[in-house]
């Protein structure tokens, strides 16, 4: 609806490119984002208020441990989880058609087949028939659009599966809770600062990942361009091995700097969040959830709007070349970090936060509850659960800082550098 080549909200994409370039591109790509959140958020919701009647029933109801009760919603969401896991052949199978469309397309263009001399008097005299190239690219472009529409259906199935099992695994936080303390149904109450708190803090951690994770797809493709202009001849036909693999090198660097940085960070903030107080990491452990959950479907659908938009000019229009397809390039360019870097890595994100924090929880209670019994013993025991997560958490903040300022393109090293963009032949407009 929001990704396909034959979808309003594509073809709109493609029309503001038509007269507005690539700003009014990028923006219209915004919107069929937004909007694609919001109506994917509306079916999930639409999904979970179904389980939620069904589970109100008293047969039901009684399934439930008299102390759990409340519990039985979660319960159901939890259901609601398993049934997005049971498609799982089928997200598998259209996930992996997307990258085997678009890697088919960049092996045709990468073997220069049209270049070699005498190819079609080859290829009929060894298999037969006659070679018809600008079908092929045609089909494979046409392929690689199909594709983008795959990959798009199966990502919010995917960052459903973690944000709907997220919601049952904080349930088993709130049973631990339950039965070390009691009464913690009280203390859940979105009048708690502590939960408000850990909602924040959940949307602020959102909203790094998206942006560390680009950053590194920032700087990165700026070292490769660099190095590509001041080493590769982009008029030749033929690059060196050399050469190529050390821009593969460049972009293989950074994306493990920009990897160790988000980890480490996801790693520290969850075993750290929970030695300050449970109930905050709970608010904290919905708040990644729901923040997670509209961002990377808002991503995932801009991503493959403006990829989509450039293949209808390249297929429908047949406009390779001209000012209207350098403008949705752009866009395209704006997009394949979004689609294929921070929406979809959202889904790890949330899911290791919410296993690895049930078991970091239960280590904070655990030290919490020695604690109480040593002060029995020693008035003056000391406490260690805050000075643990103060330790975690700067050790989060470090990296976080290290994440943007250190994976930061240096200004001196920007203004040093003739940093004007040399554009492929294909996409620039002979005039």
């Amino acid at each position: 609806m929001f990704v396909s080549t034959s979808s309003k909200h594509v073809r709109e994409v493609t029309n503001c490119s038509k007269h507005g370039g690539a700003s009014l591109n990028i923006l219209s790509g915004f919107v069929a984002g937004n909007f694609s959140a919001f109506w994917m958020g509306l079916i999930i919701m639409v999904l979970m208020f179904a389980s939620y009647h069904f589970s109100q029933n008293p047969a039901l109801m009684a399934l439930m441990p008299p102390q759990f009760t409340f519990a039985a919603p979660i319960f159901a969401f939890g259901l609601v989880a398993f049934g997005f896991l049971g498609m799982g052949p089928v997200t598998i199978a259209v996930d992996s058609y997307g990258p085997v469309t678009d890697n088919a397309q960049s092996v045709y263009e990468l073997s220069q087949i049209e270049g070699i001399p005498n190819v079609k008097q080859q290829i009929k005299q060894d298999f037969g028939f006659d070679a018809d190239f600008e079908n092929a690219k045609y089909q494979l472009e046409k392929g690689d659009g199909a594709g983008n529409t795959f990959k798009a259906t199966a990502k919010p199935v995917l960052i459903g599966t973690a944000v709907v099992g997220a919601t049952t695994m904080v349930f088993g936080i709130i049973m631990l809770l339950e039965n070390r303390f009691g009464e913690v149904i009280t203390k859940l109450s979105v009048v708690q600062p502590e939960i408000i708190l850990g909602l924040i803090m959940g949307g602020s951690v959102i909203y790094w990942f998206t942006g560390a994770s680009c950053q590194a797809v920032v700087t990165g493709a700026y070292r490769a361009v660099v190095y590509i202009k001041e080493n590769m001849k982009l008029d030749s036909k033929t690059a060196s091995d050399k050469d190529s693999k050390e821009v593969v090198r460049i972009c293989t660097e950074y994306a493990q700097k920009g990897m160790w940085n988000i980890f480490i960070v996801i790693f520290c903030f969850a075993l750290a969040l929970p030695f300050f107080n449970p109930y905050f990491f709970i608010g904290y452990l919905i708040g990644i959830a729901f923040f997670g959950l509209f961002q990377a479907i808002f991503m995932a659908n801009a991503g493959g709007a403006w990829d989509n938009a450039k293949k209808i000019v390249e297929v429908d229009l047949r406009q390779k070349g001209t000012d209207l397809h350098a403008a949705t390039v752009v866009g395209d360019t704006v997009g394949d970090p979004f689609k294929d870097t921070s929406s979809v890595a959202m889904n790890p994100v949330i899911k290791f936060t919410t296993l690895f924090g049930l078991l970091a929880v239960e280590i904070a209670v655990e030290m919490s509850l020695k604690h109480k019994e040593s002060l029995k013993l020693d008035p003056s025991a000391m406490n260690w659960s805050p000075w643990v997560g103060g330790f975690f958490f700067l050790i989060a903040l470090f990296f976080v800082h290290r994440s943007f300022y250190g994976m930061r393109i240096p200004e001196d090293d920007a203004a040093g550098t003739d940093t004007k963009l040399v554009i492929p032949h294909d996409h620039r407009h002979e005039h």
